[in-house]
């Protein structure tokens, strides 16, 4: 085996830096068993990522709420679910996947990976996973104070 040079022991050392950072990338979903979570209708399954009170030993610095929590929500292929009303105020992502949702006012959308969508507490939802895989809507419950 021949000689390396700095030049390819740097190149060594990108490559293998730029696959730890894609592995550990927060916004790249993973893969949930069939049986994780808890299940909330035949398809549909609430699998929780976080929780947090205070903020470094304060309150929240959201006026309004006391902590957020995290979890996510797998929709396995062509599985639809209605939510009549959200309990609190969400910023909702797709992590994964394709659906469709409607909050029944008119204006259904269609969300792809990485899209980001508001819900007000009390505004139903339904959501439809148009896609050929398991899609995974990430959930940022903000809790009232």
């Amino acid at each position: 085996m021949g000689e390396i040079d700095r030049r390819s022991a740097l190149m060594f050392c990108v490559a293998t830096a730029g696959t730890t950072l894609v592995a550990t990338n927060p916004t790249v979903a993973e893969p949930y068993r069939p049986d994780e979570g808890k299940e909330l209708a035949p398809g549909v399954r609430l699998v929780e990522v976080s929780e947090r009170e205070a903020m470094h030993g304060r309150d929240s610095v959201l006026p309004g709420y006391k902590r957020i929590k995290i979890f996510d929500i797998v929709f396995q292929p062509k599985v639809r679910h209605k939510d009549d009303a959200m309990r609190n105020d969400m910023v909702c992502q797709c992590v994964d996947g394709e659906m469709r949702l409607d909050h029944r006012d008119g204006h259904p959308f269609t969300v792809k990976r990485n899209d980001v969508w508001t819900c007000v507490k009390g505004e139903p939802e339904d959501t439809e996973n148009i896609g050929d895989g398991a899609a995974i809507m990430r959930v940022i419950n903000l809790m009232p104070a």
